[in-house]
């Protein structure tokens, strides 16, 4: 059970505590993560040149992949207010349109004197590959409502 401070309002999180969610990866997720980049890596849309990758095929930007680790902390664990302050992130399979992903993160440490939590973080496929894994500090700040 989480204990209430100043610092952590909410309830501070607990050593182990774990959180995970899913979503299905689309090619408009390609399309709209290309108009907030700018990437517009022919690996992501020439089916192809793509092809003749080790890839073998289309394949989603990073950072849609990792967004799904985003919405995690900003929803769920630690929850809203928290924001990224550091990530080590190592890509390990890709991700490609119609693929499930799902984001899991596991609180490795939590400061009591201030709202920063460490993470681990991984995201896997519907089979369960492991497609990304590292780690992460966050900073959760307090929302009024």
């Amino acid at each position: 059970m989480s204990v209430k401070s100043a610092v952590w309002p909410k309830g501070i999180p607990e050593l182990g505590q774990t959180a995970e969610r899913s979503r299905e990866v689309t090619s408009r997720d390609i399309q709209l993560f290309t108009q907030i980049s700018g990437d517009y890596n022919p690996l992501h849309y020439d089916e192809k040149i793509a092809g003749k990758t080790r890839f073998g095929g289309i394949v989603v930007q990073g950072g849609i992949t990792s967004a799904i680790l985003n919405a995690l902390v900003a929803e769920d664990l630690p929850g809203p207010g928290t924001v990224f302050l550091q990530v080590n992130w190592s890509f390990k399979a890709p991700v490609r349109p119609g693929d499930r992903i799902t984001g899991k993160v596991k609180v490795t440490k939590v400061r009591e004197d201030k709202p920063i939590t460490e993470l681990e973080t991984r995201v896997f496929l519907a089979d369960g590959s492991l497609v990304l894994e590292g780690d992460a500090v966050c900073y959760t700040m307090p929302i009024q409502s």
